[in-house]
Parts: structure tokens; sequence; C-alpha cells
């Protein structure tokens, strides 16, 4: 640096003593040419000192860089000399854990005679057992056949004595419910004949066998009774009570006559319906598959579409399917086209039916995200071809700068400062105007 001011000031010096030998010099174009030559020096001093300034501070960076990577390295070197203390401290245990190891082996090995012989004691001790076991199994054989033959007996002593029990009980309630019926009996004979049993017989002159079975008696008193239950009691507003029902037999009947004829009515309007709503579908079905085709060629730049009707003969209940053959390609269903081509498709669709039936409004979201720059300027001029057509107004979200750039007026949201946003609008026709 101290060079290239004294390079500097030198240049400077000669520029001086230039200037003042211009002024006493008479040749105004000699004393020029000297100044020019002194600026011509100091402005390749200034070169020279700019380059060499910047050669000393790629020095200097490099001088930085290199003591950065000197002190990574010492860091390494210590980290390095770390891990090989933590090494020798590991090897350290090792070692001292191989010693205890052979120590264990070498005691290990003088074992096996040991072992050898505790094992035939306990294979002994092992056979012993095993002929207890054996003995003990079949003697708690025995003591199991045994106490299933006594639980046998028991459970038959049980159910004898059960069934007797039953029978006993069963006894004693009939005898019980004949002692009541005999009792009940007397009562109603004194109640109704105002006598005893005995004098009743001996008035009746029959004998105690004579008199017709009780069942058979009981069978006929409870028959009788049904019947004079079913009877019921006597309604005195029976008449009134048939003439309230048959007024509402004849009101059902006339309901019913009305709902046959509304239903009759219903079947015919719904027949007629039916009717006009094929006769309207197919006219406009027929209409959106003619836009359909064309739009589709109008996109694709060339190819055939049409729209078919599957799965039903009526109209009302088919399917719709999309048959489309871009240019190049054979026909084929909507599905195994690819993503852009399945959206140019669609949008086909879609302005097919608004060409049918205009909407006043159509809002696209991002439609031409899958498409790239040449099939957004084909969907671009199908948009303009579509608002000359007709009155719709179409309002497009969009990221793309094509469709953007193709717009008559541009509407973004942005935010000046942190929660705050602000709806920004740019009339680009207008705008060609004022640049126009």
């Amino acid at each position: 640096m101290g060079r290239h001011g004294a390079e500097s000031r030198a240049g400077r010096e000669a520029l001086v003593e230039a200037e003042a030998g211009l002024r006493d010099l008479d040749d105004l174009d000699a004393a020029r040419e000297a100044v020019e030559q002194g600026r011509q020096l100091v402005e390749a001093a200034r070169i020279t000192m700019i380059t060499r300034r910047s050669e000393a501070d790629e020095i200097r960076r490099n001088g930085e860089t290199r003591a950065r990577r000197a002190e990574t390295v010492t860091r390494e070197l210590e980290g390095w000399r770390q891990r090989a203390e933590t090494a020798r401290g590991r090897v350290g245990e090792l070692t001292a854990r191989r010693t205890e190891t052979e120590a264990e082996l070498e005691r290990a090995r003088e074992r096996p005679e040991a072992i050898f012989a505790e094992r035939r004691t306990l294979d002994a001790g092992i056979a012993q057992a095993e002929a207890r076991r054996d003995a003990a199994a079949e003697a708690l054989r025995v003591a199991e056949g045994a106490l299933t033959d006594a639980q046998a007996a028991e459970r038959a002593a049980e159910r004898a004595a059960s069934e007797a029990r039953e029978r006993r009980a069963a006894s004693e309630a009939r005898a019980e419910a004949a002692r009541a019926a005999a009792t009940q009996a007397a009562e109603r004979i004194e109640e109704t004949l105002e006598t005893t049993p005995e004098a009743l017989f001996e008035t009746l002159e029959i004998g105690a066998l004579a008199p017709p079975p009780t069942e058979e008696v009981e069978a006929k008193v409870a028959q009788l009774r049904r019947q004079r239950d079913a009877l019921g009691s006597v309604n005195l507003r029976a008449e009134e009570d048939a003439e309230a029902i048959r007024t509402e037999h004849d009101g059902l009947v006339a309901e019913k006559a009305d709902l046959e004829e509304a239903i009759r009515t219903l079947r015919t309007g719904i027949g007629s319906l039916n009717r006009e709503g094929r006769e309207r579908l197919l006219a406009a079905f027929s209409q959106v598959n003619e836009n359909f085709g064309t739009l589709f060629t109008h996109l694709f730049g060339g190819g055939e579409a049409r729209l078919t009707l599957v799965e039903s003969d009526d109209p009302l209940e088919a399917g719709l399917e999309i048959l489309c053959q871009p240019p190049g390609k054979k026909l084929s269903v909507l599905s195994l086209l690819s993503g852009g081509e399945q959206t140019l498709t669609a949008l086909a669709l879609i302005f097919a039916v608004f060409l049918a039936n205009p909407a006043p409004i159509c809002v696209l979201d991002e439609v031409d995200a899958p498409l790239d720059d040449a099939n957004v300027t084909r969907f671009c001029d199908l948009l303009d071809e579509m608002a000359r057509r007709t009155d719709t107004r179409f309002l497009i979200i969009t990221h793309h700068a094509v469709t953007m750039a193709r717009m008559d007026r541009l509407y973004g949201v942005t935010m000046g400062e942190q929660g705050v946003s602000q709806l920004v609008s740019v009339d680009l026709r207008k705008a060609e105007q004022m640049v126009a």
C-alpha cells in the first residue's frame, strides 16, 4: 500500500510538473500532450493501486481461511487424542476381562468330573422318582375310578330320593286339593240348597258312585261360562255404534276412490313428465354433444370427441361416458388420457354445456394448473371465443402468468403490513390504451 501511495504521489507530482511546464511552454499542443501523459500515468497508478489492494484483500482472506482451518485441525487433533486415551482405557478393561475370563475357563475345565459324578447321582434319583411317580399314578388311577363309582352311586341315590320327595309332595298336594274341593262343594251345596252333601245324596236316592265324573261336570261348567262371557254385557248403544261404523265405512270407501283417482292422475302426470324430460334431455344431449365435439377439435387442433349414453336404453336412467381421440392417438375413454388432456377435455365439456345454456357468471378455480404454456394459450383463446359468443362473465383464479396476461382486469390481494390485507385491481384494457 505504501508503494502504491508513492506511485500515486509521483503521478500527481508529474501532473503538477506537466501543468507547470504547460504554463511555461509556448507550444500549447505539446503542453496538452504532456498533461495528458501525466493523467494517463496517474490513472495507471490508480488502477495498479486498486489491483494491488484487491490482491492484498485476497491474501488476507486466504490467511483468515487458513487460520480457521488450522483451528479446525487443532480441535480435530484434540478430539482424536481424547479418543486414543479412551481407547487405551478400553483396551485395559478388555485385558482385565480377558484375564478374568481365562481364570474362569481354567476353573470350568476342572469341573467336568464333579459334574459327571453329580449327573450319575441325579440320574439315579430321577429313576427312583419316576418309579415312585408311576406307583403314585397307578394308585391315583385306582382311587379316581373308585371315586367315580361312588359319585355315580351318590347321584343315583340323590335322584331316587328327589323322585320320592316329588311323589310325596304331589300326593300331599292332590290330597289337599281334594279336601279343599270337598269343602268348597259342601259350602256351595249349603249356600245353594241349604242342605248337607249327605242329605242331598239321600234326597237324590243315588249312591256315591252314581254321579258323573267331576272332571266332566267341571269341563261342562267351564264351557258354559266361556260362552256366557263371550256374549259380553248387553250394549244398549249397539244400533248407534253400527250407524257410526257404517258412516265411517262409507267415508273410507269414498277416500279410497279419491286416492285411486289421484294415483291414476299422478301416474299420468309422471308419464307425461318423463316423456317431456326424455325429449328435453335428448335435445340438450344432442346440442351439448355437438358443441363438445366442436370445442374439443378447437382446443386440440384436431381429433374428435363425443358423448355416449350407457347402461340403459332410458335416457333418464342411463349413464354418461366420454369418448375422445386427440390428434395422433386412438379413440379411448377419458381416464386413459394424460392430466393435461383430461383438463382440456373437461373444459371443452363445461363450455359445451355453457353454450347450450349460458350462465351469467362462471368461476374457474386454477383450471390451468396442470397445463403447459401452449395449452394455456389454447385455453385463453377458447375463453375469448366463449366471451364473444355469450354474455357470460368469467372469473378465473390463477397463478399462471400467461392467463393473467390475457385477462381484461386483474385482482390481487397483498399484505402491506403484518395482518392487514389489501385488494389491488388493474384494468389491463385501460393500461394498454394508456401505453398506446
